[in-house]
């Protein structure tokens, strides 16, 4: 039997894998966010998430972020292009980002040839994406993560403005080619804003990793924590975030005789309001304020010494900080029925309180004090049922930015799509 020539067979694989639509062609990518690294915070991690592992897979990645201050970004696999920003009042963190006064931005960015754009915020860099997209006829994705509503209503005070304000972003969503949003309830706040198109659910990532014993001892050493159960939470110093009751059920379970220790880990608006609520509660010996925290070492070696993360916010979708600490086999305490309780089932992969600071107290006491033998099995749980893989994520994100591409060349050019 005669044997076909080494390149027919490489041609003919390359056909088969066309057909059964194998083949991704490596894609020019642009991640665009209003904050990233060393800013450590959700969306941030998020955007990261992406543009590491789609690097990983042998795409050109790209992610198009205000400047930042806050400390060394680091060595990525992909390219960062910031632009000019100014320091958000109150979010000092945080930088506002006016693209279009950075000429040195506006020479970079028009030397990348992208293939498709991804937003991931409805305001200055989203526009910017939106703006590129377009100048480029390229297909823009944006992501909706949070509830800005809420964004909206506590900066402005007055209900009819905040609002508008939401009509506004779900107008902005409108503009892309498609929509994703990271579960089920998030997609349900965005059709709240008045958008009425499809959705895709693409759930965020997170690698599973054991807790390093050097970052422990290291978070163990710089807070002096001793043998009394540590409570973490992770987030924006922000009311909204419900801070007050995980500070008022620790003040009652230390006046019953039950000490722990709890840490706050992050920077906001209401920072100095929170410590003086510590004051007033007369619980500074057992709360430290840890402040915005940029290294990620610190920030795992908290996950990896606290026995749960208590993160009762109202406000948050699909918070990366559960995934995080489940990640690191760490359980969350979220109150029942909220959007960040979504996939907890109480005391098997996580536990779950009413919005009610003795209801909160209660359940720390059981777990930490009454069940302290159970809580790691829940917390290995956690790990094996929450956490998802980002290599496992981008596997259907770069399938999707490709049929994305496919389908808006095709419009352009006019050319009929057969299934």
């Amino acid at each position: 039997m005669d044997t076909l020539p080494s390149g027919y067979m490489g041609l003919t694989l390359i056909c088969i894998l066309r057909v059964f639509g194998q083949e991704i062609n490596k894609m020019r990518i642009g991640q665009f966010t209003d904050s990233f690294l060393p800013i450590v915070d959700g969306v941030g991690r998020v955007v990261y998430g992406y543009a590491d592992a789609l690097s990983r897979r042998g795409h050109e990645c790209y992610v198009i972020t205000p400047i930042s201050d806050a400390g060394f970004r680091g060595k990525y696999p992909f390219d960062i292009v910031d632009f000019y920003g100014v320091t958000v009042p109150k979010y000092t963190q945080y930088k506002m980002g006016i693209p279009a006064w950075d000429i040195h931005y506006h020479e970079r960015i028009k030397t990348i040839k992208f293939d498709i754009i991804h937003v991931h915020s409805p305001f200055r860099s989203g526009f910017e994406g939106l703006r590129l997209a377009r100048k480029m006829k390229i297909p823009l994705v944006g992501t909706f993560h949070s509830k800005y509503y809420e964004d909206f209503l506590q900066a402005l005070k007055v209900q009819p403005l905040a609002e508008a304000g939401a009509m506004l972003v779900g107008d902005f969503y409108k503009k892309c080619d498609e929509v994703w949003a990271v579960s089920e309830i998030s997609a349900e706040a965005l059709r709240s804003y008045g958008y009425k198109g499809d959705v895709r659910i693409m759930r965020n990532g997170t690698e599973v990793r054991k807790p390093d014993r050097k970052n422990v001892n290291y978070v163990k050493s710089t807070f002096n924590l001793g043998d009394v159960p540590v409570i973490l939470f992770v987030g924006q110093m922000n009311w909204k975030k419900n801070i007050q009751k995980v500070l008022e059920a620790v003040s009652l379970l230390d006046r019953q005789g039950y000490t722990t220790k709890l840490i706050l880990a992050g920077q906001g608006p209401h920072t100095e309001e929170i410590r003086s609520k510590i004051t007033e509660l007369n619980i500074s010996h057992i709360v430290e304020m840890a402040g915005h925290i940029s290294d990620v070492n610190i920030l795992d070696g908290l996950y990896g010494v606290a026995e749960i993360l208590a993160f009762p916010s109202l406000y948050d979708n699909s918070p990366m900080v559960v995934r995080e600490a489940a990640a690191m086999m760490t359980p969350s305490l979220l109150v029942r029925r909220s959007s960040a309780s979504e996939g907890i089932t109480d005391g098997y992969n996580g536990y779950l309180c009413e919005d009610d600071s003795k209801d909160i107290a209660s359940v720390l006491k059981r777990v930490l004090f009454e069940e302290k033998n159970r809580v790691r099995q829940v917390g290995r749980n956690a790990q094996m049922t929450i956490p998802v893989s980002w290599d496992i994520v981008v596997e259907d994100v770069e399938k999707c930015y490709s049929d994305i591409i496919h389908t808006k060349k095709n419009r352009r050019t006019g050319r009929k799509e057969y299934v």
